[in-house]
């Protein structure tokens, strides 16, 4: 429980802060690329987590790494969630930060199921043509259902389209069964 409320405060702060400097979408890139890198440098993750190890040669570390690379806003943040003991909530943080951003983007989400995975041409397409047609930008994940045949089927905040063969099929037999 004190997990989520330290994302929501924490993730709140950054997002007003990145809101009324306006960078909340290079906030959030350059959060997504130190995301990637923590991934992909397991060492430095424990090295930023490890309590035995001060503040200041963290910050000394992350300024090396990070400094001219990332906005002073995101750089003085992680200074912040280090000098707290937060920085092992830092995923947890951009999780709501992207949450918040989103919600002011009015951005949707969704999942489009179809028979086997879409690349993400297809899945670009469907993203756009499901955005004009809703009216609002909508982000989909793919998931498969073999029951479908063909076509597809999407989900987006309780509203369904349905642009599935089985869907067609079902159709024309219950047209079918009345006539």
């Amino acid at each position: 429980m004190a997990e989520l409320t330290v994302g929501m405060t924490y993730g709140t702060a950054l997002f007003e802060a990145a809101s009324e400097q306006g960078k909340p979408e290079q906030i959030r890139e350059e959060a997504g690329q130190i995301l990637e890198i923590l991934d992909k440098e397991p060492d430095l993750r424990a090295f930023v987590n490890y309590p035995a190890i001060s503040a200041e040669e963290k910050k000394k570390v992350l300024r090396d790494i990070f400094e001219g690379r990332i906005c002073e806003e995101l750089l003085n943040f992680l200074y912040v969630l280090i000098d707290k003991r937060r920085i092992g909530q830092f995923e947890r943080i951009i999780r709501v930060y992207r949450d918040l951003a989103d919600h002011e983007e009015g951005v949707a989400y969704g999942m489009v199921y179809s028979a086997v995975p879409l690349d993400g041409g297809w899945l670009a397409e469907i993203e756009e043509q499901t955005s004009k047609l809703l009216q609002q930008k909508v982000r989909l994940t793919n998931g498969t259902d073999p029951h479908l045949l063909a076509g597809f089927r999407i989900l987006v905040e309780g509203k369904v389209i349905d642009a599935s063969y089985r869907k067609r099929f079902d159709e024309m037999a219950s047209q079918l069964n009345i006539s």
